[in-house]
């Protein structure tokens, strides 16, 4: 993938780039080093106990910089360096086309629910006054409803950030009926989390009254861990002999951090992912296929934009794939609302313009093409994904 030649291409001039100053930085410290040993030399001549020559010293100092060749490396090095960054560019210009227009399909856009997505991305990265100013001008009021609760998980994040659990916990509490309804067990991570970093700090006689208070409740549905954490309580003191380290790595608050988001976003009727970045990133990828196809299309005098699907595929990543999508085992097309997927008696699935054919638009019954049942269209019911 282009891309991902990209990227490799730029992590070479990251890294030669990195190499160049690691090297430049050691041969500045070489001079800097024989400057300073001949000026301790020339401080020595004023002393009457050892008695130095200045000439000698600076001839000396010379002799020893040729040998260094500070210009000639650093010449050298720049020049690597530049060889590499004179091919990035050409390789971005090779890559990526400039004009993305020809890739662009004028569509009807909803400019309400666009402009309710840009602000939901801004609140979600804690960017308040953008969100508010975008709301602002585009007169889209209705939108600042959901700035309270990003605002609160985005105060929640930050106080998790300096491992202060207060927030986190406040709204676990005050949501916990719904979390257990999702089959969350974020409250009992919460406990463990405080617990452990008491087990890090405190007292055996801490750890042991926090564990009777806050994590004996978990104990019926969550023995296993229960048991585990109680034994930490041992090795208090000596954290690194305990059989259960595995329990103070720092992971777990990014796990914690990252599933209270999910929650969160969830409870409140959004996607854990921002629907912006998903289709900013997805565009990314599928670019380079649609700058082609437009290309090869044009050359044939042809128009792509007004068709209802692509003749080739555009590969996107699993992060991109959210449902099913059926592709006919007859015609090879892909399911759409205007030829849906159709389930037949014997369980084989077509789409709605095969059957039709195979029916003769619907006048007579026909062999299912992957089994010796006879169906007739009227028993095939449609299929939704």
């Amino acid at each position: 993938m282009e891309l991902n030649t990209v990227k490799d291409a730029f992590e070479h001039v990251a890294k030669r780039q990195k190499l160049s100053s690691s090297k430049s930085q050691e041969v500045v410290d070489q001079v800097g080093h024989e400057i300073e040993q001949a000026l301790a030399k020339i401080e020595a001549i004023n002393d009457p106990v050892s008695p130095v020559d200045l000439k000698s010293i600076l001839t000396e100092l010379k002799l020893k910089l040729n040998t260094i060749a500070p210009l000639h490396q650093l010449e050298g090095l720049q020049k690597e360096r530049n060889i590499n960054l004179s091919k990035y560019p050409k390789l971005l210009e090779k890559s990526f086309n400039p004009d993305i227009s020809k890739a662009y399909r004028n569509v009807d856009f909803d400019f309400h629910i666009v402009n309710q997505i840009v602000a939901s991305y801004f609140y979600r990265q804690g960017l308040f006054d953008l969100g508010d100013c975008l709301i602002n001008e585009a007169g889209e009021p209705e939108a600042i409803a959901i700035r309270s609760h990003f605002l609160e998980m985005y105060q929640t994040l930050e106080a998790l950030k300096v491992k202060n659990l207060e927030p986190a916990l406040n709204w676990i509490t005050a949501n916990r009926e719904k979390l257990k309804q999702n089959g969350s067990t974020l409250e009992l991570k919460l406990h463990q989390l405080q617990f452990v970093e008491i087990i890090r700090k405190g007292t055996k006689a801490d750890a042991l009254s926090y564990a009777r208070t806050y994590l004996a409740p978990f104990a019926s549905l969550h023995m296993n861990e229960f048991q585990k954490l109680v034994v930490c309580i041992i090795w208090v003191g000596k954290l690194d002999s305990c059989p259960h380290a595995e329990l103070m790595a720092p992971t777990h608050w990014e796990e914690f951090t990252e599933e209270l988001t999910q929650q969160f976003c969830g409870l409140v009727g959004q996607s854990y992912q921002s629907p912006f970045s998903v289709a900013i990133a997805a565009g990314v990828e599928g670019l380079p296929t649609l700058l082609k196809l437009a290309n090869v299309m044009a050359a044939k005098r042809q128009e792509w934009q007004a068709m209802k699907q692509l003749p080739v595929p555009v590969e996107l990543g699993k992060e991109f794939q959210f449902h099913s999508v059926f592709v006919c085992p007859v015609s090879r097309d892909q399911g759409s609302e205007e030829n849906p997927p159709m389930l037949m008696p014997c369980l084989h699935v077509l789409c709605k313009q095969s059957i039709m054919k195979l029916s003769k638009s619907s006048s007579r019954t026909f062999k299912c093409p992957y089994c010796p049942a006879v169906v007739s269209a009227a028993q095939c019911r449609q299929l939704y994904f």
